[in-house]
């Protein structure tokens, strides 16, 4: 099982297993995940096919309008109907209809499995034998109605569209490289083309939990909220003029940090934070590599195809970082909770 889950185990984190660990063959997976929010707010424990099928067909029709492929297979009869549906050949009676056969054939089984295993809570049951349509558990009233209900739906449409963009790119994924640009946005580029694929805040926060990467407070990444987290980049800026093939905007040294420990009376801001601080990004990306590409695939060819090749790029970066800043005193906050990773 995931380390994701032995820490902390709560339904946020098992939503997140579900989102960011589980197999990506079909978006089928993202599009449910987002309907069951919607089909919730009804207020309905018992929601059938025809119902589900509204919003989950729905959102694989916006997002086929973005990109074309959102599956790995070359074929797929469910999504030519939704194909139809854009181009006005069918109309929503018949595409619910073709949902309801074809849609949900493989992703009801499949969506509570991780890494082979089915997690141990449940957010719907199965009762297409009994009910034609599945069951809410409580877990998932519970789960969307908490305080990060928000960011859940943030961090699922993020990884949509990560995993979308790099089908679409139709390259090898170590060629699809992940940066982040200056308003915040990851692009995804493949040396012919770029794309704006999400936000930085949504991709990353669900791998931290709503965590402070550095002092472990709660943190959110909704707009204007008082714990409303910053990006932030674990090597400063600076780090640049010490060698330019290091990857300041990369993923490896973006993290998300509470404004506090980021630019408050006693923050980061420039300073290189403590070699503690160092082995604890290096967990974090360890423990994103376990995910699938595209942020995998864009880490291991940024930092290195080993896991010791990997620690000994961190290092190389922190030596000439400490030597180019001249930092002999280096940063560490106090801690407000428990890691998230």
């Amino acid at each position: 099982m995931s380390e994701f889950y032995e820490i902390q185990p709560s339904k946020e984190n098992y939503w997140r297993s579900i989102i960011l660990f589980g197999r990506n063959v079909a978006s089928y997976k993202f599009a449910l995940a987002k309907a069951l929010y919607d089909v919730k707010t009804a207020g309905h424990t018992v929601v059938t096919l025809d119902q589900l099928a509204v919003p989950f067909s729905r959102y694989i029709c916006e997002h086929l309008q973005l990109v074309d492929k959102q599956a790995t297979s070359q074929s797929s009869k469910f999504l030519d109907f939704c194909r139809a549906y854009n181009r006005n050949e069918i109309d929503q009676t018949m595409l619910i209809n073709k949902t309801v056969r074809y849609g949900f054939v493989n992703v009801i089984d499949a969506f509570h499995c991780v890494h082979g295993q089915e997690i141990p809570q449940r957010f719907f049951s199965d009762a297409r034998k009994t009910h034609q349509g599945i069951i809410l558990t409580d877990e998932i009233f519970q789960l969307f109605d908490g305080e990060q209900s928000k960011d859940l739906i943030e961090e699922t449409e993020a990884r949509w569209r990560l995993v979308e963009t790099a089908w679409d790119m139709n390259l090898p994924k170590h060629l699809v490289q992940i940066q982040h640009d200056e308003q915040g946005i990851l692009v995804a580029d493949n040396k012919i083309r770029r794309v704006n694929v999400t936000s930085v805040k949504s991709a990353l926060n669900g791998y931290q939990k709503s965590k402070c990467f550095y002092c472990f407070t709660d943190i959110t990444i909704t707009q204007f909220l008082p714990n409303s987290a910053d990006v932030d980049h674990f090597f400063p800026h600076k780090l640049r003029y010490c060698d330019a093939q290091k990857p300041v905007n990369g993923v490896a040294n973006l993290v998300l940090a509470c404004t506090e420990c980021n630019r408050g009376q006693n923050g980061k801001f420039d300073r290189l934070p403590s070699v503690s601080l160092l082995a604890q990004l290096h967990k974090r990306n360890e423990y994103l590599i376990t995910s699938h590409h595209p942020l995998r695939e864009t880490l291991i060819a940024q930092t290195g195809f080993t896991e010791i090749a990997r620690r000994g790029f961190l290092q190389s970066a922190y030596d000439c970082a400490t030597h180019h800043l001249g930092m002999a005193y280096k940063w560490q906050p106090k801690q407000n909770g428990h890691s998230a990773f």
